[in-house]
């Protein structure tokens, strides 16, 4: 290809260059969960449920099996409604509420075959919302106020919109989306070339976008102050040379710490006065939330 091309906006909702503002569109909704329910239903439905013959409706109830922030139920809504437009699906907690184990999450009404049909996939949508939504929330709490949470490029292929979605749910803040959102130079990129070429360029070609530069040493980020970037990014630093780098920048950028960022961690990096940190973990390994369809 003679130029990067890319089909984004063939699903992406437009937002122009602030693509991590991203509301979900029912268009995106619908479109997510039907590529969901091919990948359970092709190419013969499901052949056990088929088995059942009558048409005896039920009402059943979506129950939390423990404590979280649960996210996804237009998800788990229009799994429903395309399996059986007759199915009623009425929520109970909003996307962003917190819930107890035992709490009632939503009633569903309709053919118990149809149900079954497309229960396993609205719970997975629900389960790994609610998972991402519900960790990154025990970051949020521990961090306090002071510190923003931020999610990173570390998603599922073809999840992103969805993770990160899940985690303004719990009270994060979404990173850039996509490579076009904003330069990040790190230290990868620097093995190529000399940091503050690399800045130098980033600010002649800015055209509005942010600047982010990764420095892992007191003396790289010495060696860039006075440049006219946004953000500094604070890689693997020990306490200590976190706290005396934030001294340095904060005066003139934004501080923003990442690398091994852990929930025993957290609190001691926000400690520091850092304005923001990053955590791959949040979209890459939250674990499930547990929910039951209970007749």
């Amino acid at each position: 290809m003679r130029k990067q091309e890319f089909l984004l906006k063939e699903w992406l909702p437009s937002a122009g260059n602030k693509v991590s503002k991203i509301k979900l569109s029912k268009e995106f909704i619908r479109s997510t969960v039907k590529l969901a329910l091919n990948e359970d239903l092709y190419p013969s439905g499901d052949i056990t449920s088929g088995l059942i013959d009558n048409d005896k409706v039920v009402t059943v109830k979506l129950i939390s099996n423990q404590s979280a922030i649960v996210g996804g139920l237009l998800f788990a809504k229009q799994t429903f409604a395309l399996i059986d437009n007759k199915i009623k699906f009425i929520i109970k907690k909003k996307d962003g509420s917190k819930v107890k184990k035992g709490n009632l999450v939503a009633l569903i009404k309709g053919k118990a075959k149809n149900i079954l049909i497309a229960e396993r996939v609205a719970l997975n949508f629900l389960s790994h919302i609610s998972g991402i939504a519900t960790k990154t929330n025990e970051f949020v709490k521990l961090a306090g106020k002071k510190t923003k949470i931020c999610c990173t490029r570390k998603t599922i292929p073809n999840l992103r919109v969805i993770q990160k979605y899940a985690v303004k749910l719990g009270g994060g803040t979404n990173h850039r989306f996509n490579l076009s959102d904003e330069y990040l130079i790190k230290d990868n990129h620097v093995a190529s070339s000399d940091l503050k070429t690399l800045v130098l360029k980033a600010i002649k070609n800015k055209k509005g976008k942010k600047i982010t530069v990764e420095v892992d040493t007191i003396k790289q980020l010495k060696s860039i102050l006075g440049l006219k970037f946004n953000t500094v990014l604070l890689d693997n630093m020990s306490i200590r040379n976190l706290r005396e780098s934030v001294k340095i920048a904060k005066k003139n950028y934004e501080t923003e710490a990442s690398g091994n960022v852990s929930l025993k961690s957290v609190k001691a990096i926000s400690s520091t006065g850092v304005n923001r940190i990053s955590i791959g973990s949040i979209t890459h390994s939250a674990p499930a939330i547990d929910f039951k369809l209970e007749i």
